[in-house]
């Protein structure tokens, strides 16, 4: 089993990746709509890939929060019926 600390790392770990994921996904944003208001013409390809990649990260972020709440919920289980 593994310690407690471990599990709060985990859950720190995937909120991380969410914030970073977002931040990351609202920079790409920002120079998609810049590029569509000004008037030089601007390669919009690479932030729209960025953004997929950083939607990836977010659904793999969330997937690790879930995989921590599921084995904290375990070890509370574990630990009532041992109790």
């Amino acid at each position: 089993m593994e310690p407690i600390s471990s599990v709060s790392s985990a859950f720190n770990s995937g909120v991380q990746g969410i914030q970073s994921g977002l931040e990351s996904m609202g920079q790409n944003a920002d120079q998609i709509a810049k590029a569509n208001k000004s008037d030089q013409a601007m390669n919009i390809a690479k932030p729209m890939v960025d953004m997929i990649a950083d939607r990836a990260q977010i659904e793999a972020s969330v997937k690790v929060v879930q995989a921590e709440n599921a084995m904290a919920k375990t070890i509370g289980s574990l630990l009532d019926v041992t109790a």
